[in-house]
């Protein structure tokens, strides 16, 4: 219940979520769009391989498929302080108490860098994470998140998600950073 009451307090801190309407088509199916002209024509590749990843993990959580979601996860994933087993476990308390799980992402700006043979991305997003309360049949936003940036590294073949490594400091305590390590 303590978790429950944790996610309540980030829909309540995301609540305002600013999603732009964009009148050309997107790069993606899905639950994901990417703004166009956000990346270069050289990029097109590499951001389809980023939506991909995305929408991958996105079918995962419709399914409630905590395997094939948490693969999305980078091995060195660090979300200030939270490892991979934090985000397993909240991910499971998600399923748990929700069901019927879909997701929004726009993309509004992407970076994508390779230093050597790591290739590394930067995706800035908006977007909700959406279910139904197993016991009170509501459609709720679980999560919700502006401008958000998401860090990926290309690892075993695979875009995954990284964590907030990527510029962030990592000394800031787990309480004071912004909540938002479901996606």
């Amino acid at each position: 219940m303590k978790l429950k009451s944790l996610i309540f307090g980030l829909v309540l801190l995301g609540i305002v979520v600013a999603v732009s309407r964009f009148h050309q088509p997107a790069l993606s199916v899905a639950d994901v769009e990417v703004v166009p002209e956000v990346v270069g024509e050289h990029d097109q590749a590499l951001m389809r391989d980023v939506v991909a990843a995305f929408d991958q993990a996105d079918a995962a959580v419709r399914q409630a498929d905590i395997e094939s979601l948490m693969s999305f996860y980078a091995k060195g994933y660090n979300y200030y302080g939270l490892k991979p087993a934090d985000v397993r476990r909240i991910w499971a308390e998600v399923f748990v108490h929700y069901r019927d799980l879909s997701s929004r992402h726009v993309f509004t700006d992407v970076k994508l860098m390779q230093t050597g043979k790591v290739k590394k991305a930067s995706v800035t997003c908006t977007g909700g994470l959406y279910g139904i309360d197993k016991d009170s049949g509501k459609t709720i936003t679980i999560d919700s998140w502006a401008s958000e940036v998401h860090y990926l590294i290309y690892e075993d073949g695979a875009w995954r998600f990284l964590g907030n490594k990527g510029g962030i400091t990592e000394s800031v305590p787990p309480s004071s950073a912004p909540h938002h390590p479901l996606f």
